[in-house]
């Protein structure tokens, strides 16, 4: 009897250091219903300066990129970086092809119905490049009458479809949809197309030192905000990122970035 019960209780011992060892072995934890991992790759737009972009040496640069890089050495993680074409940058998260997609992505109902987003890091409006010949006016394409070029999948496209087009203001063909917003710039260089809309900053660092210019801004701030599009399910990344973005924007580097990429 003396016999069993010491076996007895060392198998009582075994399975509670089995249980509690659960939760340690690796580098993961438990947060929120969902482990976190030691890497991620993180979907981003490879043409979208100065938030994200591929330079000459296929290097991923950019505003967030450069966060993205202070959030994981700060939160002990690693991160690699992969070029997405917009419209199929959702379906390749979802996929599981890229853990995050962090690369000026507005926050849209539509989007949220199919990712969680984190809190709002940024604001922007939709501004208008022409050429500089052109005689072609902000109120010209408010009312339609231009052959209008966008990036597909961006919410310059969805404000046109929405304002323009569904209104009767303009027609589906003269909007023209884009792979990515330089090919839509280059078209308008070489004039297939009256004008560009497109996130501000982004288009005005596109169009520098082209024969383009701005001709006016379409009023979406206060409704158009990024943040970090992560899978429903990873509950744990999502409050990770959530942590570091506020972390991020309360330390000096914040307007150290901002300055660094010409960001006000």
């Amino acid at each position: 009897m003396r016999t069993h019960g010491i076996l007895t209780l060392l198998a009582c011992l075994v399975a509670v250091l089995a249980v509690v060892g659960a939760g340690c072995t690796g580098t993961t934890e438990q947060t929120g219903g969902a482990e976190l991992k030691d890497s991620y790759i993180v979907g981003i737009d490879g043409a979208y300066p100065p938030f994200s972009y591929i330079d000459k040496d296929g290097n991923a640069q950019g505003f967030d990129v450069d966060s993205m890089r202070w959030i994981a050495e700060k939160k002990g993680i690693e991160v690699t970086f992969m070029a997405v074409d917009w419209d199929a940058i959702i379906p390749t998260l979802q996929a599981g092809k890229i853990d995050m997609v962090y690369a000026g992505m507005s926050i849209t109902p539509e989007r949220q119905e199919a990712v969680n987003f984190t809190n709002p890091y940024w604001s922007i409006n939709q501004d208008v490049a022409a050429r500089e010949d052109s005689n072609v006016t902000l109120e010209d394409v408010l009312a339609g009458k231009v052959v209008l070029g966008a990036q597909r999948g961006c919410t310059a496209a969805d404000w046109i479809e929405e304002n323009l087009i569904e209104t009767g203001k303009m027609p589906d063909e003269n909007l023209k949809r884009y792979a990515d917003t330089p090919a839509a710039v280059s078209d308008l260089e070489i004039g297939r197309i009256d004008a560009v809309m497109y996130d501000d900053v982004s288009l005005q660092d596109i169009i520098e030192g082209k024969p383009l210019k701005i001709i006016g801004s379409v009023e979406t701030q206060e409704q158009e905000q990024f943040g970090i599009a992560i899978r429903k399910e990873d509950t744990a990344l999502l409050e990770l990122m959530n942590e570091g973005i506020a972390e991020l924007q309360a330390d000096p580097y914040w307007e150290e970035l901002k300055e660094k990429h010409n960001l006000k």
